[in-house]
């Protein structure tokens, strides 16, 4: 089982892209954020295509701003949009949209920026990570986050932690309301599988930065440990941030073993190659 996250900032901007690659790489669960449509628009744009690929779809939208989507071809159970007693700024915001697949729990984040440290808006994405780990506790066993978390878990997470000092995504709060969703027994997949490697996820489009490979991984996928224990793979997709007009973001891919834990070890692809495509068992 293939499961993806991937910013896409704007489906509309990014539709020539996000077909091919849905046919390409195949996920049988995708979460998408920054959509950038309502739930109309959604639908007249995109629901038609996802159908035929075999794809069931919830989507969370607002028009310009914010919106995220889930779609599964493996069932999309029990949809909730937004989460139980959520902030808003001033009113909810369309950032989180979860269901039940084969069993799991997905949902699909997008962590307010934050802005700055000294803005409201900082308070606010604070606020929202607390309703979000209430809403994952209710349920750890079989839950998977994913999406784009506004948040460098750690040093080793950006290009160059000196230049972050005093921005959000990189301060204490941040870290520690992350860190606190972890602690539920939820692990940062990508990380367990490249512990020392420099794997990032989102790259400025200014100054030539992703062909530097300056960048941060702010984009993850969090999964219970019932959920990890299944990871077979998991590795940012690079190539669908090359090229002309792609996202600032990579999708980030998770492949999971149908099998249970023991019967067969795990699958890693090359430790040379952290954004190599590794071979999918199942």
């Amino acid at each position: 089982m293939r499961i993806a996250t991937w910013n896409v900032n704007s489906v509309r901007t990014r539709l020539p892209r996000l077909l091919p690659w849905l046919d390409k790489r195949s996920p049988d669960v995708v979460c998408l954020q920054e959509t950038k449509l309502s739930n109309d628009s959604f639908d007249e744009l995109l629901a038609a295509d996802l159908a035929v690929r075999g794809y069931q779809v919830a989507h969370h939208g607002e028009g310009r701003w914010n919106g995220v989507a889930l779609a599964s071809r493996v069932g999309l159970e029990d949809v909730v949009r937004g989460l139980p007693g959520e902030p808003g700024f001033p009113e909810p915001e369309a950032r989180a949209v979860s269901a039940n697949c084969a069993g799991l729990r997905v949902t699909s984040v997008y962590v307010p920026n934050g802005r700055t440290p000294d803005d409201p808006h900082y308070e606010y994405k604070l606020a929202w990570l607390a309703a979000l780990k209430d809403a994952v506790a209710a349920d750890t066993d079989r839950a998977v986050v994913c999406g784009d978390m506004n948040i460098a878990p750690t040093d080793a997470d950006v290009w160059d932690p000196a230049q972050f000092v005093g921005a959000t995504h990189v301060t204490p709060a941040e870290r520690a309301a992350l860190a606190e969703l972890v602690a539920l027994g939820m692990h940062d997949v990508v990380r367990d599988r490249w512990p020392d490697q420099r794997v990032f996820s989102y790259w400025d489009y200014r100054a030539g930065r992703f062909h530097q490979d300056l960048g941060m991984r702010i984009d993850l996928v969090l999964a219970a440990a019932p959920v990890a224990g299944r990871v077979a793979a998991a590795w940012v997709d690079r190539e669908a941030r090359k090229g002309s007009g792609p996202s600032d973001h990579a999708p980030v891919i998770v492949d999971l073993d149908d099998a249970p834990d023991g019967d067969i070890g795990p699958v890693v692809p090359p430790p040379s190659n952290p954004a190599g495509i590794p071979r999918r068992r199942r």
